[in-house]
């Protein structure tokens, strides 16, 4: 699976992606509004890449996806969609290094997203999850179309519920 954008290409994860995703799950900053505990070490970044991402694509057909800056080929977070076993629900999500927040790339990936799952895999609705304190990562749910109808909690944080149907 590849989505492109103007500025992004979204592609599956592979193990060789373990470093760049330590790096951007390791940063406090980054996940300052995230449930996912800070990871250690570029191994159990790759053991969470197998067990998560790429165990979904085999399973779903689909999962988060790494984000590649088609300027420069790195590779700046990740996005796309999950399938949440626990909600019965397909989730949409992002998640960038700080030097690329901003920009408009989250919306970018978000909207792109979303399209793939109305248009390739047929979802009627899909869900964003997002910590009410998260505002920048709010508006990016309220520009993908997402409109809030809930407060619910969830790994024992407090989200708000957004939804788009299709």
């Amino acid at each position: 699976m590849i989505l492109e954008t103007d500025r992004l290409l979204l592609r599956e994860y592979v193990e060789e992606d373990a470093e760049a995703f330590f790096k951007l799950n390791s940063n406090p900053e980054v996940l300052r509004f995230v449930p996912d505990k800070q990871l250690l070490n570029v191994e159990q970044a790759r053991q969470i890449l197998i067990d998560h991402p790429i165990a979904d694509y085999r399973k779903h057909g689909f999962g988060r996806g790494a984000c590649i800056l088609k300027s420069t080929g790195e590779q700046i977070g990740f996005a796309g969609l999950k399938y949440l076993e626990e909600l019965d629900e397909v989730d949409v999500a992002f998640r960038l290094m700080q030097a690329h927040w901003g920009a408009g790339l989250a919306t970018e990936a978000a909207l792109a997203s979303v399209r793939f799952g109305f248009a390739d895999l047929g979802l009627e609705r899909i869900i964003g999850l997002v910590m009410p304190e998260n505002i920048a990562s709010v508006r990016v749910l309220e520009k993908t179309g997402l409109h809030y109808v809930e407060t619910a909690a969830f790994w024992g944080h407090t989200f708000s519920k957004y939804i788009i149907n299709a």
